[in-house]
């Protein structure tokens, strides 16, 4: 007898297809794994206007929103900083 994991089979879909079933307004969370969804924690920062204004010019060079370059700067800060060392 074959167990089953417990997890449900998500179905396939075109992008085409799923587009035209959400704007139908039909149900699409078969479609949907939600194993791979990622918990987002929303914080409040202050910045001080110059700062601000520094992280507008990068989000216009690299064509990013401001969020974005927030988001990638802290992410390489962090990702720096527990990294595991090599070992000697």
């Amino acid at each position: 007898m074959k167990r089953s994991s417990g997890k449900k089979a998500i179905k396939k879909i075109s992008a085409a297809a799923f587009d035209a079933k959400f704007e139908r307004g039909e149900d699409l969370f078969p479609y949907l794994d939600f194993g791979k969804a990622t918990a987002v924690k929303r914080v409040n920062v202050d910045f001080p206007a110059w700062m601000v204004a520094r992280l507008d010019r990068e989000a216009v060079k690299l064509n990013v929103s401001r969020q974005a370059v927030i988001k990638m700067w802290i992410e390489d800060r962090l990702n720096a900083r527990f990294r595991p060392r090599p070992k000697a």
